[in-house]
């Protein structure tokens, strides 16, 4: 089959990492980028050689050239331009955070099931090799039943009202931009949590800059997980099991290896080769759903993305109390 034809919609940093992870498959190409400048669009078609270039999103999302539209912009833009693809009946990849809250999460999944699109969040952490290779692990029972999943998730960022970590006009969260990925990995292991503990704390400009978590889940299973905006962590996570744990050094969320460690103190090691950031297997994901006729993925199903929206709103809230 053909190359599912990207359009991006924003010129940013993720936006650019996508393009660049795109020339590691034959699955996908950036077919065209759209910007709410046109000088913007034409540096980044001009860096990563993308043939078209628009100067709008509504542009972008009505390009018949495109078969998939990749949404890389803010949280607070992410319904709206997830909303216009759609609308425009192009399936659609939705960066992390999927959006502002689960409010808003359940109104795009309802467009998209509407409109029997494809959609999906990005959550390129999920189809890393690594974390296959977990899954598998987990499956076969190499870990026996999970006890406790830890992870973390801190980096500095100097203080910048008008940087989008901080800028609430942006979004600006901790929990939306970093404690996301501890929150869907605990989710991925164990699932929904059935209790929620959360300590917040507000960033210089209001928005939450950190936090720390306790999950309890109905197996009886705990959740510890941290973030913050604030300090470089050391981005390490843990998935002890009855019969084994697995350790995963630091950046747990990017390409990686780990080590498997028995009960008995037995080690394994697992590499793994890497090649950009990783997040063309998340491409890679899209096209093989699309391809395969399925409107979502199994490994990031639509209504799990709900339900991680939902525990980070909890978290968000215990600032306030």
């Amino acid at each position: 089959m053909r190359p599912l034809r990207w359009g991006i919609i924003s010129t940013g940093t993720i936006a650019s990492t996508f393009a660049h992870d795109l020339a590691f498959i034959d699955e996908g190409v950036v077919q065209a980028v759209g910007s709410r400048s046109m000088a913007s669009a034409n540096t980044f078609a001009d860096t990563y050689g993308v043939p078209n270039r628009h100067d709008s999103y509504e542009a972008l999302v009505n390009d018949p050239e495109v078969d998939v539209v990749y949404v890389a912009t803010p949280h607070t833009m992410h319904l709206a331009n997830a909303t216009l693809a759609l609308e425009a009946g192009k399936p659609v990849l939705v960066e992390k955070a999927f959006t502002m809250n689960a409010a808003d999460s359940r109104q795009l999944v309802a467009l998209a099931r509407e409109k029997n699109l494809f959609a999906m969040e990005a959550m390129w952490t999920r189809f890393l090799p690594h974390v296959v290779k977990i899954r598998e692990l987990i499956a076969e029972g190499v870990l026996g039943e999970i006890v406790l999943v830890e992870a973390d998730h801190g980096k500095y960022f100097a203080p910048n009202p008008e940087h989008r970590l901080f800028a609430p006009e942006l979004g600006g969260s901790a929990m939306l931009d970093l404690g996301v990925y501890p929150v869907s990995f605990a989710s991925m292991l164990l699932g929904t949590p059935s209790k929620i503990m959360a300590m917040t704390d507000a960033a210089f400009t209001g928005v939450d800059g950190q936090a720390s978590m306790l999950f309890g889940y109905e197996s009886g299973a705990h959740a510890v997980l941290t973030t913050t905006s604030r300090a470089r962590s050391a981005t390490r996570a843990c998935i002890t099991g009855e019969r084994a744990r697995i350790e995963i050094g630091d950046n747990f969320y990017a390409p990686n290896d780990f080590t498997l460690i028995t009960r008995e103190g037995e080690r394994q090691e697992f590499t793994f080769p890497r090649s950009g950031r990783g997040l063309q297997y998340e491409a890679v994901e899209v096209a093989r759903c699309i391809n395969a006729g399925l409107t979502e993925s199994p490994t990031m199903p639509l209504d799990e993305t709900i339900s991680i929206m939902a525990t980070m709103d909890a978290v968000i809230g215990a600032m306030s109390l």
